[in-house]
Order: structure tokens, then C-alpha cells, then sequence
């Protein structure tokens, strides 16, 4: 792999890291605002599977669909399918959470902690495929 193409498939990790990190910080507080949670849960999917096409060197458009992403993985790794799980779910949160114009809901705690549980199945179905990056 190129020093460039390694570069950027780690930048996509640590940038994964960070919206993984805040999702479980932001839980942390007494009142934690769990849109807020859900999104990070979700961007954390996203920049993985956008990481793991990075590395498999397939192009990838603008998108929040985290199905859509899968199904372009699956050429390379079609068992990652199974193994990142149900990621509509999750993929939803990509833009309901974020915008008021949605119908505002409050999300349940339960449903944050169960997406910030997506994010890392989905994390860990990518870095089995990977391996370590050095």
C-alpha cells in the first residue's frame, strides 16, 4: 500500500475514533443530548466503511447511506455484510438526528447505548478485514 493511500485510510480511523470517543463521552453526562450521540454513532460507521473502500481503493460518492456503503464493501468483502449488522438502523440517524425540519423526537437512552453498539460492530467488522495498519 502507498504511504498516501495509508495515510488517508488512517485519517478515516482516527477521524471514526473521535465520533466513536464523543458518542461515549457524551453518554456520560446525567442528561446527555442523545440525537447528538446517535449522529456520532453514526458518522463513526460511516468513516470506517469509507476508510475500508479508501483502502480497497473504491470510489465512494458524498453519501450518509451507510447501506449504500456496504453494498459497494461487499465487492470486496462480502461477508461484511452480516458482520456490521443492521445498519439502516443506524444510517438513519445520519441526517434525522441532526436537522429540526425532521420530526423532533427524543431518543431513548437505551437506543443511543444500542447505536454507539452498531457503530462498534461495524468498527470491529472493518478492522478484522483490515488488519493492522502500519
Amino acid at each position: 500500500m502507498s504511504d498516501d493511500k495509508l495515510v488517508l485510510v488512517k485519517a478515516w480511523f482516527r477521524k471514526a475514533e473521535n465520533d466513536l470517543i464523543n458518542a461515549e463521552h457524551t453518554m456520560t453526562m446525567a442528561e446527555p443530548p442523545t440525537d447528538t450521540v446517535c449522529f456520532h454513532a453514526q458518522q463513526c460507521a460511516e468513516k470506517y466503511l469509507k476508510g475500508f473502500l479508501a483502502y480497497h481503493s473504491i470510489d465512494f460518492p458524498k453519501t450518509h447511506s451507510l447501506e449504500d456503503l456496504v453494498v459497494l464493501a461487499k465487492a470486496v468483502a462480502p461477508s461484511l455484510q452480516k458482520d456490521a449488522g443492521e445498519v439502516e438502523i443506524l444510517s438513519s440517524y445520519g441526517v434525522e438526528a441532526r436537522y429540526p425540519d425532521a420530526p423532533f423526537y427524543d431518543i431513548p437512552k437505551e437506543d443511543a447505548w444500542e447505536a454507539i453498539k452498531m457503530a462498534k460492530q461495524v468498527k470491529d467488522a472493518v478492522v478484522k478485514l483490515v488488519g493492522p495498519l502500519e
